[in-house]
């Protein structure tokens, strides 16, 4: 009798905008992916990233045994065996070399998989490395260290209150071909017509007319990399014109007149020609902003992958703050999510505690910055990395200066990857653990309902039952732990434990605990996972809500508004500006809503159509090159030269020119057979890895100089068409 046709309601799990989706399925056998109109949050809609998930999960080039390399190529073995092996030298590495001779790093994928989030710590604890890095330094580390420093925990992050807002800012985000970004927002195309629906005003400052621009009310070019020279102009102008009213943030702040003394220097008029905003542009948007009922700016990866997105964040917080919008209804807010990571007593951050040992760039959060891996491979001496782990992650295709990485990778002792792909970063490995698919485990968003314009929580459970020899990334993390971590009857016990609970079990055990849970009363109402499991749609738990100063994890419970690392570093800022010397080109990246960085280039479903990997170029920059739509050129950086075809649009600004992120899967040895047949170019083998934010350590991937040059074909008969140098 064949199975019957069931509905496997779950949260989509490929983006940040965790979008409620059903799934038809009978058995194994996926028959459809539409979204979820019962879902509170999302509301039924989905993009097209969704009909991945069975993409991925029936890919025949997914992983599903442990693979070892050989001389002959990669061979299958068993799961003891690859856990042997991998626990045997890396605690032999770590013997001869010392601790901090082993690394890891995490990418991202890995915040879309709780059962990653909860296991992967132990593992790094168990290494006793200094030498972690994760995605964070390629994309928000400079958010986690403005809310480190203002608010006392690095995960304080404030949300803009979409549903609510009057006036909404956005700077260097596309939030409606992101599906939101440090903001989780499904829907945000609709979110964003109804501010404009109900009175009000989007403004996008943005180097590319994106589709979000498109929605909005005013769009303002940029040149990237200045959003930090604006930002200053804008709080120069609401001191200087008598528009700061923090309103009842008033009493908890400290430093404002600091923070009017530090943006003195950065009058509209004086950083007009630097950022390509006209002053009364700069002084106009002041005003509009400090008069709306209820303002937010939010600014995302063109302001934090700059050289100044330490200051950003923190410009960005200042502005919300001195305007009263922080904390406020229609402003930006802190979420209270159903697991409380700020409310328990770790994880609130660390800056500076060391630093790396060739750059001596710094420690934030245990973590390295993953700009600087390569060169801790490459540079001898003691101290040197040895051997890598890296979980969810393609830093060859996602860190800068990716060419430099693989050389690196090829000169570790050894490597072992946690990935389900044989791909650009893994074929250097010396043993692959692949995990189970996102339809064969349970899912719960233990970051992005901290990120939620709403509070919300979900949980999903398995769609279907995994293979007896599968293994989830979770149990792969711990059985890792079990062989390099503490080996006392307690450490054995307390692992027995875990792999008994697992993360459904200690989610159980935090949503009881946490701010809507029961506790251990029985005689209690509230939140808990047996409730979860009842409600397949999701439970919403209603808007955010003014919670300052109770949720400031500053000692004296206090915003402080000029931290001095950012007070010192603001003369780098009046530096940058007297020097003013734009090259001719600058390259940045962009995204496609059918990606997510490198991740879903395998799916054929979202392979179709025109090509993507394309170099966007102004029409006036074109013809100065000669080169029209579908030539080819040649980019050149510090760090290497790719090419790419041309697409001409006025969608981007005269000097600026735009290649998207994820791709480059020309590389040999891969196993991708739809991606390879679509290499495209990879952006971040024209990224400088010594371009970076010199306060946070965060990769600089915004504003790279580049010399563009068109490609002549080997028969053609005209000359090549003139370089435009950097």
């Amino acid at each position: 009798m064949p199975e019957p046709t069931r509905i496997h309601y779950r949260a989509c799990n490929l983006c940040e905008a965790i979008c409620g989706i059903a799934v038809e399925h009978r058995g194994d056998e996926i028959l459809g992916i539409r979204g979820d109109r019962e879902d509170p949050f999302s509301r039924g809609h989905v993009c097209p990233k969704a009909v991945a998930l069975q993409d991925v999960h029936h890919d025949p080039d997914r992983l599903r045994h442990p693979l070892r390399r050989t001389a002959a190529g990669f061979e299958r073995i068993s799961w003891r065996a690859a856990f042997d092996e991998v626990g045997q030298r890396l605690a032999a590495i770590q013997r001869r070399y010392g601790s901090d001779a082993v690394a890891m790093y995490a990418g991202n994928p890995s915040v879309h998989n709780y059962g990653t989030m909860l296991f992967g710590p132990r593992l790094m604890r168990a290494l006793k490395t200094r030498n972690r890095f994760s995605a964070t330094s390629v994309d928000q580390l400079p958010h986690h260290l403005a809310a480190y420093l203002m608010f006392g925990h690095q995960l304080l992050l404030p949300i803009p209150d979409l549903d609510r807002t009057d006036f909404l800012l956005i700077l260097g985000a596309n939030p409606a071909v992101s599906n939101g970004s440090l903001m989780t927002a499904p829907d945000v195309k609709n979110r964003l017509k109804a501010i404009r629906r109900r009175g009000g005003t989007v403004v996008v400052v943005d180097p590319r007319r994106t589709r979000t621009a498109a929605l909005a009310d005013r769009h303002l070019f940029i040149r990237p990399g200045q959003d930090a020279l604006l930002l200053a102009a804008l709080l120069h102008t609401l001191f200087d014109e008598g528009l700061a009213r923090p309103g009842r943030l008033a009493g908890m702040l400290d430093g404002l007149d600091r923070l009017a003394e530090l943006v003195a220097d950065f009058p509209a008029e004086r950083v007009a020609a630097a950022s390509g905003i006209d002053a009364p542009q700069i002084r106009r948007l002041a005003r509009d902003f400090a008069a709306a009922p209820a303002a937010a700016c939010y600014g995302r990866m063109g302001t934090s992958v700059t050289e100044f997105g330490g200051l950003c964040q923190w410009l960005i917080n200042a502005l919300n703050a001195v305007t009263g919008n922080l904390d406020r209804e229609g402003g930006v807010m802190f979420t209270r999510p159903a697991v409380d990571v700020v409310g328990r007593p770790y994880g609130g951050g660390s800056y500076g505690r060391w630093r790396s040992r060739v750059r001596g760039l710094p420690e934030f959060a245990g973590e390295l910055p993953v700009a600087t891996l390569a060169e801790e491979i490459l540079t001898p001496g003691e101290g040197r990395i040895r051997a890598l782990v890296t979980s969810a992650g393609n830093p060859v295709l996602s860190t800068p200066n990716g060419r430099q990485l693989e050389r690196a990778l090829d000169r570790l002792d050894y490597m072992v990857a946690i990935d389900l792909y044989l791909n650009e970063t893994t074929r250097h490995a010396d043993v692959i653990l692949p995990p189970t698919s996102a339809l064969e485990h349970d899912h719960y968003d233990l970051v992005f309902n901290l990120l939620a314009v709403r509070n919300v929580a979900r949980y999903s459970p398995p769609m279907v039952t995994p293979p007896s020899d599968a293994r989830h990334d979770w149990q792969i993390l711990l059985e890792l732990e079990s062989r390099l971590g503490r080996q006392g009857l307690r450490a054995r016990l307390e692992r027995a434990i875990l792999r008994r609970l697992g993360p459904a079990g200690m989610l159980a055990v935090a949503l009881r605990t946490g701010p809507y849970g029961p506790g251990w009363n029985p005689l209690r109402r509230g939140l808990t996972l047996g409730r979860l499991k009842k409600a397949p749609h999701g439970v919403d738990l209603g808007p955010l809500t003014p919670c300052l100063p109770q949720r400031l994890k500053t000692p004296e419970r206090r915003i402080h508004l000029t931290p001095e690392p950012f007070a010192a570093d603001v003369r780098r800022l009046r530096r940058h500006l007297e020097r003013q010397t734009p090259p001719p080109f600058v390259l940045i990246g962009r995204r496609s809503v059918r990606s997510n960085n490198s991740w879903l280039h395998n799916a054929p479903r979202l392979m179709r159509g025109a090509e993507r990997c394309t170099l966007w170029l102004h029409p006036d920059d074109a013809e100065r090159l000669g080169v029209a739509g579908g030539d080819r050129v040649r980019l050149r950086s510090r760090v290497g030269a790719v090419e790419a075809p041309v697409e001409v649009t006025d969608r981007i600004m005269p000097g600026v020119v735009s290649l998207p992120h994820g791709w480059g899967h020309h590389r040999p040895g891969i196993r991708l057979r739809i991606a390879a047949t679509r290499p495209g170019a990879s952006i971040n083998d024209l990224t400088d890895e010594r371009r970076l934010d010199a306060l946070s350590g965060n990769a600089a991937f915004s504003g790279v100089p580049v010399e563009i040059e068109a490609v002549v074909e080997a028969a053609a008969a005209t000359p090549p068409a003139a370089v435009a140098r950097a």
